[in-house]
């Protein structure tokens, strides 16, 4: 079995987020490689973007990376207090130390904000959300980041994406990695792809 962590920042938008339980619990049901996902937090309680309240499952401090195989993030809101969580020094930390293992991290639109400022992306390659006058792209570069102008950037174990369009590729690409080509299309098949 492969496991997941879910990490969660207050104002995440709840669909970006479902995509990663959605495909990789298909995967559980029904496919090849069970996979596991574990959500995570810095709060008791954590609203989405759109005030949809989630209770994750265990807290940031209580996180053992190597009980992991990936870490996802999905993106968020500024005016619903993303950036707050995401950018917290723990949450950092944690993303560090998945990356220092060499495990998967992958991101939905702005969830490649923190990644780039825990400092693992510079000089590599990644993208994020396009629109608002590329304001966030300008904010990923700001963190040495390449910035590709693409849907979906995969730069060795780093998965990131350019809006909630992208979110089931992320998705379905974060199940590749984890398990084969193979499982991913048989879930995708099961699934209606």
């Amino acid at each position: 079995m492969k496991k997941v962590l879910l990490l969660l920042a207050n104002g995440f938008e709840a669909y970006e987020a479902s995509v990663f339980t959605d495909v990789l619990g298909w995967s559980k049901a029904f496919g090849d490689v069970p996979v596991e996902v574990t959500t995570a937090g810095r709060r008791q309680k954590l609203k989405c973007t759109w005030n949809f309240t989630v209770i994750p499952e265990t807290q940031i401090g209580e996180v053992s990376v190597k009980d992991f195989d990936a870490l996802a993030i999905p993106g968020g809101f500024e005016k619903a207090g993303f950036y707050d969580d995401a950018y917290d020094e723990d949450f950092l930390k944690l993303i560090k130390a998945f990356n220092e293992e060499k495990k998967i991290i992958a991101s939905v639109c702005v969830g490649a904000l923190p990644i780039g400022k825990s400092g693992i992306l510079k000089g590599r390659k990644a993208t994020t959300y396009h629109l608002l006058d590329g304001i966030r792209r300008k904010q990923l570069a700001e963190f040495g980041v390449e910035v590709l102008d693409q849907h979906v950037v995969l730069d060795r174990n780093i998965i990131t994406s350019s809006s909630p369009a992208t979110a089931l590729d992320v998705a379905f690409k974060l199940l590749e990695m984890l398990t084969s080509k193979e499982n991913c299309e048989k879930v995708k098949k099961w699934m209606g792809f």
